[in-house]
């Protein structure tokens, strides 16, 4: 490697890596295209040096590789990257684009996931695809139903109880084609719905082992489903300045388009974490069904922003809320203590 390169942007792909290096100058000094067997060997025969690399598939497998190296790594979002690609698309315009991103002191990182948060990661994904395929697997069965004029209500209980009545129902007008058909199909339902259960189960002991994750839910509307996703993404809460800072990384801040003095703001932004936002968001309309009368002030607060503004908004603004508290609670290892709503009595 060009010892003269003082920031190496470093583009990964399957085979193909590319290398761009800029100097103290900003000027480019070095492009070098290596094997995947190359990588590791080439940046260990060079001194520590200031590494980029672009937040993707089998990006933090690789910084963590090279930091052991004694590199100074930070993963970078693509829309951060995209900004400073010159000409062609290419993987060495890419790499130099790393590179000057990785120069710029306003840069954003991505944190660096270690081992065990990938693990965590790979259960929810695994869980989540599951959800999706038996979604779609409930979609079929009802379009196929419906061929045979036969409507069922809406939610999985309703649907699986409704659905099973018909089936068994002698009267039911349907073929031993259809049924051994209607059948098949169930089984595969009834696997995909085992398949989630497992993986509930196996969440549910990671949330029963981790500290962090005990105290996240004693928060409103935090589950160990949700409590395990917040672990698996986030791997140091002081990589976040603020808890707003968390939210907005999440998307749960309004998006600004402001000018002239004017400030406008507009919906969520929708940034980040999709599947983390949305447990959020659905953990914070579970918790506000369930408010009832409770004495916390947060909740106060939601309950009554929900009978001005409508459930919708204040679940994501409670959201939004809870963001920023399990921000807090990882930053400073603190527990969850609800603040008691003055115009009402604290329980015993």
């Amino acid at each position: 490697m060009n010892a003269t390169a003082k920031v190496i942007g470093l583009d990964i792909a399957k085979n193909v890596f590319v290398a761009a290096g800029r100097d103290a100058h900003g000027k480019v000094v070095l492009k070098r295209t290596l094997s995947r067997g190359d990588v590791l060997s080439t940046f260990a025969n060079m001194p520590a040096t200031t590494i980029g690399i672009e937040s993707c598939a089998g990006s933090h497998y690789w910084a963590r590789k090279l930091i052991e190296l004694g590199h100074d790594v930070k993963l970078i979002a693509a829309q951060h990257t995209r900004a400073y690609v010159t000409g062609n698309k290419n993987d060495g315009n890419d790499a130099a684009a790393i590179a000057e991103a990785r120069s710029r002191a306003s840069t954003k990182y991505v944190p660096i996931n270690s081992e065990a948060q990938q693990d965590l990661q790979m259960m929810h994904r695994a869980r989540r695809a599951l959800m999706v395929e038996r979604n779609a697997m409930i979609y079929r069965i009802r379009a196929f139903a419906g061929e045979y004029g036969q409507v069922f209500p809406v939610g999985v209980a309703r649907f699986r109880a409704a659905f099973a009545a018909w089936i068994a129902d002698a009267r039911n007008g349907l073929s031993g084609s259809a049924i051994s058909t209607f059948g098949d199909l169930t089984a595969q339902l009834d696997d995909k719905e085992a398949r989630i259960a497992t993986y509930d189960q196996r969440l549910l002991q990671a949330a029963k082992s981790d500290e962090r994750a005990k105290r996240l839910q004693e928060v409103p509307g935090i589950g160990p489903l949700t409590a395990t996703a917040v672990i698996a993404s986030v791997a140091d809460a002081h990589h976040f300045g603020s808890g707003r800072d968390f939210a907005a990384n999440l998307g749960l801040v309004p998006r600004e388009h402001s000018s002239g003095g004017k400030q406008r703001l507009y919906g969520i932004t929708k940034r980040g974490d999709v599947y983390l936002r949305t447990l959020l968001i659905h953990g914070a309309r579970s918790a506000l069904r369930c408010a009832g009368e409770k004495p916390d002030r947060l909740l106060r607060w939601a309950v009554k922003l929900a009978e001005k503004r409508g459930m919708n908004v204040a679940a994501v603004a409670l959201a939004n809320k809870l963001a920023r508290v399990i921000w807090a609670l990882l930053a400073h290892g603190r527990e969850y203590v609800p603040a008691w709503s003055k115009s009402m009595t604290k329980p015993a």
